[in-house]
């Protein structure tokens, strides 16, 4: 209605304007974004009056709409941003905190519908920014996986709309922090097995709230932000509506000092975690990087060149071992895909292995691309453990292929529309096992690239018996584009996560070694030949994280679901009251 303000108009820009809360009318209240029959505005949204008024077009409801959420739009875009440079490679973490607090109030009293747009509108620029990386792929990639993952916000958005109406409003970062967990819960599973990139937790690898991974893994550091930024956000709230009233008295104040004191309580419990880094025994490794001929999509060069390149750096350690210039290591690990051909089915690729790992004359763990011995057409993706005399022996296939990159999804129908999934010629098969591998004396927990993102399967890695943490890459693809850094920051998390070192062997960098306290003792730059040697620790007992498994996740997820479900309930009721009445 001209004159009036709408739901979240003339307010747009203002944390809660124009809100009041659980019990509220009219249309926040249905939560569909519609005004309610008999409460202003209904006239807008009639078929027909007696007096022949007609009902505006879509495109001129949809226009209207634009206008009054863009204010509202451009700070949740603006919002999203921000939380995409918490990630490396610009590293800068309190963003995260900021951006959690944005959401929370750009969310807060609106209606679902209103809060999905926001929620949309904050995820897509986040993903476009944190994903840009996939550009050498193609933008359509970057925008088509960064609107499949914003949706996952949108839901969040209107979640987070639903539980800011919920009683006791001292509870509402609580609610908002389950819920964000609840998004990453999502992500992290659907569709084709997940995508979990750009977690909270993942911008807070080196934070005061990193220790806690080590009581709940990385669901209990998203937690833990959110719950910071959900509390400032409440505070803001509390503190702006005091400034609206003109009355800013201590009693008023109180709640907003309870935020604070909630952020602070938050944020310090992870410096009274304790890190176990104890060594229950030792070993010596080096770690290859052999290089690639140049970044992109066709990094692989000429046939057997990479092979060569690892081939060539190993053979010029053995001669540093035996010259006495370097220690000799008691293993050496090559990164994924060192040898761009089976080396089972190529004798020169075999002859060139066998020769670099007797010459080093210690057992050498070889990442290679294999063809799956039963299924025509399907190749494996493995870490070989390679001995000096007895040759190949016990082997991890990587378990979670990467979809479109090592596996295409309905490859008939899609390879018709889009001709550039024709460069990925095989479907990579999945192993069905962890990669405890015995290595030498060691035993070491094998991760291959992408797979270092997924929870249960590093968790479950380390609960077979895993001492140390390998993780096998190859980012060669997307070099210089951030995306190592991104890799490698899990890295760090998993380490304190699971109380090992983390050894990342890249074909083209990043290779890195991490210490269980998180901090990356020796790291290689990208698109050099390089070889990492480093005395590492090697540990039996396992953290919290291990033992309780998933079960924090689940648990907190499962609140977040509630929240909204106790939520409508109680919107129902009050519309059912109203009608009563």
């Amino acid at each position: 209605m001209a004159g009036k303000p709408e739901p979240g108009g003339s307010g747009a820009g203002r944390p809660g304007a124009g809100e009041s809360g659980a019990g509220r009318s009219g249309a926040a209240a249905s939560g569909t974004g519609e005004p309610a029959a008999g409460k202003p505005g209904a006239a807008e949204t009639a078929p027909a009056s007696s007096t022949g008024e007609r009902r505006p077009g879509r495109l001129r409801r949809l226009g209207r709409l634009a206008r009054r959420e863009a204010r509202r739009s451009v700070l949740a875009a603006v919002s999203g941003l921000a939380l995409g440079f918490a990630f490396p490679p610009f590293g800068v973490w309190p963003l995260s905190l900021a951006a959690v607090a944005a959401l929370a109030l750009l969310t807060h009293g609106r209606t679902a519908r209103q809060g999905a747009w926001t929620g949309f509108a904050f995820g897509l620029p986040f993903f476009l920014l944190l994903l840009k990386w996939l550009s050498v792929v193609g933008w359509d990639a970057v925008v088509g996986l960064s609107v499949i993952e914003a949706a996952f916000l949108a839901l969040m958005g209107a979640g987070l709309a639903l539980v800011s109406r919920l009683p006791v409003p001292a509870l509402w970062p609580l609610w908002t922090a389950c819920l964000w967990v609840t998004e990453e819960w999502a992500r992290d599973r659907a569709p084709f097995g997940g995508f979990p990139w750009g977690r909270l937790a993942f911008a807070n690898t080196g934070t005061p709230y990193t220790p806690l991974a080590a009581l709940g893994g990385a669901p209990l550091v998203t937690f833990a932000v959110a719950l910071t930024g959900g509390a400032l956000a409440s505070a803001v709230l509390v503190l702006w509506r005091l400034r609206g009233a003109g009355s800013l008295s201590p009693r008023g104040v109180l709640p907003a000092a309870g935020a604070v004191v909630v952020c602070a309580a938050v944020t310090a419990a992870g410096f009274a975690v304790p890190i176990p880094t104890a060594a229950d025994d030792s070993v010596d490794i080096a770690v290859v990087q052999g290089n690639v001929q140049q970044a992109g999509m066709d990094f692989l060069g000429r046939p057997m060149m990479i092979l060569n390149n690892h081939v060539k750096a190993t053979l010029d350690l053995a001669e540093d071992v035996k010259a006495g210039r370097i220690a000799k290591p008691d293993l050496v690990i090559w990164p994924e895909n060192a040898s761009d051909l089976d080396p089972f089915q190529y004798r020169e690729a075999y002859a060139r292995i066998d020769e670099a790992v007797k010459a080093i004359g210690v057992p050498v763990l070889v990442g290679a691309l294999v063809d799956h011995p039963t299924k025509q057409g399907y190749v494996q993706n493995q870490g070989i453990v390679w001995d000096p005399r007895s040759g190949p022996g016990a082997s991890y296939t990587k378990q979670h292929p990467v979809p479109f990159g090592e596996y295409v999804p309905f490859r008939r129908q899609l390879s018709k529309i889009i001709t550039r999934l024709q460069r990925v010629p095989r479907d990579f098969y999945p192993g069905d096992h962890t990669g405890v591998l015995k290595v030498g004396p060691a035993r070491l927990g094998d991760v291959i690239c992408f797979e270092v993102a997924y929870d249960e399967i590093v968790r479950d890695t380390v609960n077979a018996g895993a001492r140390a943490i390998v993780v096998q890459t190859n980012n060669a693809t997307y070099g210089r584009s951030g995306q190592p850094e991104q890799q490698l920051v899990m890295s760090k998390l998993r380490a304190i996560e699971h109380g090992r070192p983390v050894i990342t062997a890249a074909t083209s960098g990043i290779s890195a070694v991490v210490s269980p306290d998180g901090t990356i003792e020796q790291r290689t730059k990208e698109f050099t030949q390089d070889v990492l040697t480093a005395r590492i620790p090697l540990r039996d007992g396992t953290t919290p994280a291990d033992r309780v498994g998933a079960i924090p996740e689940w648990v907190l997820a499962m609140v977040g679901v509630l929240s909204c479900a106790a939520a409508i309930m109680i919107g129902r009721r009050g519309r059912m009251d109203e009608k009563g009445q």
